[in-house]
């Protein structure tokens, strides 16, 4: 990833990437600091996981409603406009951890308000991306986006988040605010309109409810046969990534016979994947076709869970991590434009929402079942039916990803709402 690739997609991306990317760093400062201030308060493992459910909860809440709403109102203005309420927000929780006197509530309270941004933040700049750059550079555009995200949540801010709550509790989220408040001012720099275009501009569209709206979205995605596969098996995927994340901590100590630092070592395995992931996949998608890309990602899942419950090598681990950190990268990559190029752009805030609204349905049962599938059959249970399930939806998905039919996607030019 060379600066030169980056400014070959414009000015107007580059204001968006360094927002994005600046903007990921105090996410990941506040995803570090905020179980660790928990921790401090409190020693009750319900109250410590109830921050992770407050976390998930804006995905379930606001991920449908706030899809209409990126395809009501500009859709820059309203990433600015969420900017400074999370500025507000965390600058305030900051404020408070100073004086010492900040509760548990407040935190849950902020850690709410946070994410329900990040909900409608992240389908509006996934809306704007192919206003700001070419059609043929979509998956360049991605490739960024996604590399800057993982570099500054997976690598830069486990370790800075950690250092500067030692120094004092309130400046992760101070600097928190200031990422937020450099996100706000950049995108206000990206110039533009950014409303979505009425299917029919010279006919009065009479206004329809939300949930008209919300299922309208998901009556398109239904009706498209690569998208709609494409959402599912995130969903899928990510119940049981999900599941085999959230024991991997007593994976690491009793299998592998890691420390903390070496747990939080398979991690870094991950994001240094999806690093280079970003920074290579519009060459390697080029190179292995699209269709390849998804077929071959499907099989380093099936191939990443077997590799968990089997392995006690910590090094063929964190091979295997690495390896799903690129897959993700470039399943991320492809999906997202595929997303852009077949969608309507008056319907892109409702198709990306809805597949947020699935990944998150996932994600929530998958940290659940993965605690009860091992506490019943075993700590190795939950990879066992991941591998199962990652070969299920392989062999029952393998021809849907077909070269001619993903190719025809990407050659395809956007249809119209009323022609889908």
């Amino acid at each position: 990833m060379t600066v030169g690739g980056v400014e070959k997609l414009g000015g107007r991306f580059v204001r968006l990437w360094a927002a994005s990317t600046t903007s990921a760093l105090g996410s990941g400062l506040a995803t570090i600091a905020v179980p660790l201030l928990v921790a401090s308060r409190t020693n009750d493992p319900l109250v410590v996981a109830a921050a992770f459910c407050v976390a998930w909860l804006p995905w379930l809440l606001f991920a449908l409603p706030g899809g209409v709403l990126v395809d009501r109102v500009d859709r820059r203005r309203l990433m600015v406009v969420i900017d400074w309420v999370r500025v507000v927000a965390v600058g305030l929780l900051a404020a408070v951890i100073l004086t010492g006197h900040v509760s548990i509530a407040l935190l849950y309270g902020v850690l709410f308000v946070l994410n329900t941004g990040e909900v409608v933040f992240r389908s509006a700049s996934q809306a704007m991306i192919p206003s700001v750059v070419p059609r043929a550079r979509l998956e360049r555009a991605n490739g960024w986006l996604g590399g800057g995200t993982t570099l500054m949540q997976g690598m830069v801010a486990g370790p800075l988040g950690g250092f500067l709550f030692v120094v004092a509790a309130s400046i992760p989220f101070f600097v928190n605010a200031l990422t937020y408040a450099a996100s706000a001012v950049l995108i206000g720099l990206v110039a533009g309109v950014y409303r979505p275009s009425p299917d029919h501009p010279d006919e009065p569209r009479a206004p329809r409810s939300v949930r008209a709206e919300v299922a309208e979205g998901f009556r398109w995605l239904a009706r498209q046969r690569l998208l709609r596969t494409m959402a599912v098996l995130i969903g899928l995927l990510n119940l049981t990534l999900t599941a085999a994340i959230a024991i991997l901590v007593l994976l690491a100590t009793e299998r592998l016979h890691l420390g903390s630092v070496g747990y939080g070592l398979l991690f870094t395995c991950i994001a240094v994947g999806g690093v280079l992931g970003s920074a290579v996949g519009e060459h390697l998608i080029r190179w292995l076709t699209a269709s390849w890309t998804l077929r071959i990602g499907l099989l380093i899942e099936a191939g990443t869970h077997l590799a968990l419950a089997t392995s006690r090598s910590p090094f063929f681990i964190g091979f295997v991590l690495f390896a799903f950190g690129v897959h993700g990268a470039l399943w991320s990559i492809v999906g997202s434009s595929l997303r852009q190029r077949l969608t309507p752009p008056a319907m892109m805030g409702r198709v990306s929402s809805t597949t947020l609204f699935i990944a998150a349905g996932g994600n929530c049962v998958g940290a659940l079942l993965g605690g009860l599938v091992a506490a019943k059959f075993g700590l190795t249970a939950p990879y066992w039916v991941g591998f199962v399930v990652a070969v299920v939806v392989s062999v029952a998905t393998w021809r849907v990803f077909d070269r001619a039919t993903v190719a025809k996607a990407f050659a395809e030019p956007s249809p119209a709402v009323h022609d889908a």
